[in-house]
């Protein structure tokens, strides 16, 4: 993928609202990797994985099986998304699902911006497709 490495003083800077937003995006698409690569289905079907796996409740699943694998400055970020203020959660979610999936997608794009991509493959192995 084309990217700018940031430094860590500028990913730090940024809010964790920001790092959830791209990192939403950088998990999904490792998720879809996962998937065509170890599936081969027609695309409703390959869909619907995705959705599974994409979704809140599978996230903080995905945070919990990964917890005790994390450095401290990987569960620092992690905490700054996961209690980053937000104004609606989805009716679907709790709120507390929703804010470790949050955390989540903050730990993925932090990772990602600050081109640990190694690490990202490391904790996205425990996402069982």
């Amino acid at each position: 993928m084309l990217r700018k490495i940031v430094n860590k003083n500028e990913i730090m800077m940024m809010s964790p609202h920001k790092l959830a937003f791209f990192g939403d995006s950088v998990y999904e698409i490792i998720v879809r990797e996962k998937i065509i690569c170890n599936h081969n289905a027609e695309i409703g079907v390959l869909n619907s994985l995705k959705v599974k796996s994409v979704c809140c409740e599978y996230q903080a699943e995905l945070f919990e099986k990964i917890k005790n694998m994390l450095t401290e400055e990987e569960l620092e970020i992690y905490k700054r998304g996961r209690n980053a203020h937000v104004k609606k959660v989805p009716k679907k979610s709790s709120p507390v699902t929703y804010h470790k999936a949050t955390g989540l997608e903050a730990l993925f794009g932090f990772l990602y911006l600050s081109g640990q991509e190694e690490r990202l493959r490391e904790l996205s192995g425990e996402i069982d497709l």
